[in-house]
């Protein structure tokens, strides 16, 4: 758990300004980084656009999100060293080589050393999918499967925020299990507040929100999971041939 930590934080500072980003305008066509494609698609337009092997995993990345966040660990990693390597001005280059070397040498050095090297590899390869599966069950419930607000479209900073997030249910143990990001609509209005008050924030925010007339949508972890796959299956359908014969199909498939 401090390796995760750690990697955590060094992510956060390496991708500041893409977290404010997606603060600014979640869920926004054109502005939120969060959505643009990358091995998963979370537009229409982005899944028609899909070509060779990502048009075949498009077709089907609802049933294959969860699987592919096992890789997501070791990505993250190789974002960060290729933001740090590469050329240009980086902010605290140094400095987050050095973290990132001091945690190699602390964490993965002693794995090689007091292992042998296939157990070794393995315990790296199972740690990474840990994280990375960790990392994308906390994250996906907060706003895929909500709604997509289009570039040119005037919300005020309250609506855009709550219409785009989603909170999930569960008490003491979804806030344990998602670190306090359970709270998303709150978390989302006061980024800056304390996470253990977001809860105290909740009440306010739903009258508000019940007053306004502003879907405040919460749902059990779970739930929010079915959402998130047949939302991801919903938009792969774009990716499919839509002169594909039904029969031809079947008949390939056999």
């Amino acid at each position: 758990m401090a390796a995760t930590n750690t990697v955590r934080e060094i992510l956060e500072i390496i991708e500041k300004a893409k977290h404010t980003r997606h603060h600014a305008n979640p869920n926004r066509v054109g502005k939120d980084p969060d959505i643009e494609v990358d091995t998963v698609s979370f537009l229409d337009a982005d899944a028609a656009d899909a070509r060779g092997l990502r048009r075949w995993s498009t077709r089907r990345q609802g049933w294959l999100f969860f699987p592919l966040l096992t890789l997501e660990g070791a990505n993250l990693h190789f974002l960060a060293f290729r933001h740090l390597l590469s050329r240009g001005e980086v902010k605290g280059r140094r400095r987050e080589l050095t973290i990132l070397a001091l945690r190699f040498s602390v964490f993965v050095a002693p794995v090689f050393v007091f292992l042998p090297l296939g157990m070794a590899f393995a315990f790296l390869g199972i740690q990474l999918a840990v994280f990375g599966v960790y990392m994308g069950a906390s994250f996906a419930p907060n706003h895929k499967g909500m709604a997509v607000i289009a570039p040119n479209a005037k919300l005020d900073f309250f609506s855009k925020q709550v219409r785009t997030s989603r909170n999930i249910t569960g008490g003491w143990w979804a806030t344990w299990l998602m670190g306090g990001l359970n709270y998303q609509i709150e978390h989302h209005l006061f980024p800056n507040m304390p996470r253990p008050h977001l809860s105290r924030a909740r009440a306010i925010v739903k009258e508000h929100s019940e007053t306004l007339n502003v879907p405040y949508v919460e749902t059990s972890l779970w739930r929010s999971y079915g959402i998130v796959i047949a939302y991801l299956n919903r938009v792969g359908l774009a990716a499919r041939d839509p002169f594909e014969c039904p029969m031809t199909a079947a008949a390939a498939r056999a």
